[in-house]
Order: C-alpha cells, then structure tokens, then sequence
C-alpha cells in the first residue's frame, strides 16, 4: 500500500484558486454545508418551511407599509406584492449570504486554529447554504405567477441562474473582504447587518429602478457600484415581462460582481495565513 502525501505550500498567486486542492476538501465542504443547513431548522416545528414563511410574511408587511400606506407602485402595472417579492428573493439571498460569509471565519475559529483546509471553504459554504434557502423560497414566486396569470417567459429560465451567478459573485466577494477583515477587528459583525439595512433602501427592491429617473446621476452610480440594482430590475424584467430586459444593466452588473469578486479574493488571500494566529 502506497503511502500519498500532500504539500502545504504558500500560494503563488493572490486570486489564484487551487481547484485541485478544493476537489480534495470536496467532503468537507459538503459536511458543513450539511451542517448549516441541518443546524438552522434543527429543533424547530416548521423545520425548512421558515425559509418560506419568513420572506413571505415580510412582503406581507411591506406591500401594506409601503404600496398601502406610501402608496409606492412597480411602475409597469405589476402587482406589488409579486413585484416586491422577486427583488426581495434576491436581496435576502445577497445579504444573508454577506452577512453569513463575514462571520464564516469567527464562527469556525476553533476548526480553523486546529486543522489545514482551504480557507475559501467557508465563504462558499455560506454562498451554497443561501441557494438552497432560495429555492425553497422560491416556490413563493411560482405560486404567485400562477395567482396573477403571469407565464414565465423562456428568456427569465435562461437569464435567471445567470443573474444568480451574479448575486453570487457579489455576495461572496464582498463576504470574503468582510471575513478577512472580521478576523482582526470584530466590530465588522456589528456594524455590518446595520450597512445591509441601510443598502436595502438605496437598492430597488420596494421600488422601481424607474423611479430615479429625474435623478440619473444617482441612478448611474447605483447601477455601477451596487450590481444588486441591476440584477434586481432585470431579474424582474426576465420573469413578469413588464418591463424591457435592461442588457446594459446586466453587462454592468456581471462586471462590477466580477471586480467585487477579485477584490474580496485578493484581499482573503493576502491575508488567510495570519487567520489562525488571530482568530
């Protein structure tokens, strides 16, 4: 019997990812992704259907609040309640995952000062754990196609994982940069869930994009730093069709997802070997 042997070398590039080395963790990071999942429902009457009664209650909330009460409407004839839901899909996907991703390192302290494993496991495992919660939510969104007489078009099935793609590229990206940072100074988990309330209102997701209109620098700059805004108004185009599907707002979203992306995994990697001395 031959004896294999693995060496732990540094990383010969700050964004590089060893997908070798990731394959061979694949048990791993199956096992905490189990974990998490098996973890957030344990011991709870509803079990999994909390990742369907927590966004749909909250849509509830928000249709009396702010189309009631404000009188806030989609702007293309849509019902609010289905307007509101798609983009809040994906904003809870994008900031739980964020906000999960950052505390990745904290939480696991103990498994990462004990044992070599490939740090970008649990950022991903976060990102992976939001995806199973979104597709049960998503239900939500069928069941309301199907109440309001919306078809969903083919262009929303092929256009839809890859806006996903997007929010996960974000999500992570920014997850990644927050976790390294998390590391050294805690303060990030406190002050962090506070920035994702605030980005809510300045992403449009009780509100159409449209509504910014007499505003287009503001407009601009949202669509180029925060790729959520475009993610959200075209994932809407794509699955109610009643609005244009914004092309440019997708290319721009893809971008700024991707340079968020890198940036977060640069900053992860340059600073991945301090985490066990400090975490």
């Amino acid at each position: 019997m031959t004896d294999i042997e693995f060496t732990i070398e540094p990383p010969k590039g700050l964004v590089r990812i060893d997908w070798q080395e990731l394959y061979r963790f694949r048990d791993l990071f199956l096992v905490l992704t189990w974990r998490d999942i098996n973890v957030r429902y344990k011991q709870t009457a509803l079990g999994v259907f909390w990742a369907i009664l927590q966004p749909f209650l909250t849509m509830v909330v928000f249709s009396f609040i702010f189309n009631r009460i404000a009188g806030i409407k989609s702007g293309d004839g849509t019902p609010y309640p289905i307007f509101l839901y798609t983009g809040q899909l994906l904003w809870t996907y994008f900031s739980n995952t964020l906000n999960n991703a950052s505390n990745s390192m904290v939480t696991n302290q103990s498994l990462v000062q004990k044992i070599y494993f490939p740090r970008l496991i649990l950022p991903a495992v976060s990102a992976l754990t939001g995806l199973v919660d979104f597709a049960i939510a998503f239900f939500i969104v069928i069941a309301m196609m199907w109440y309001y007489h919306f078809t969903p078009h083919l262009l929303g099935l092929l256009v839809l994982p890859l806006l996903i793609f997007a929010a996960f590229l974000c999500s992570i990206g920014l997850g990644m940069y927050a976790a390294a940072i998390n590391v050294k100074y805690r303060d990030v988990r406190y002050a962090l869930p506070f920035m994702i309330s605030i980005m809510m209102y300045v992403t449009p997701v009780i509100y159409p994009v449209s509504m910014l209109n007499h505003f287009p620098v503001v407009k601009t700059l949202m669509l180029w730093l925060n790729p959520m805004s475009g993610i959200i108004t075209d994932a809407r185009a794509a699955l109610l069709g009643k609005s244009p599907f914004d092309w440019p707002a997708l290319a721009i979203a893809l971008l700024m997802s991707t340079v968020y992306f890198i940036a977060g995994l640069y900053y992860f990697r340059s600073t991945e070997r301090y985490f066990a001395d400090i975490a």
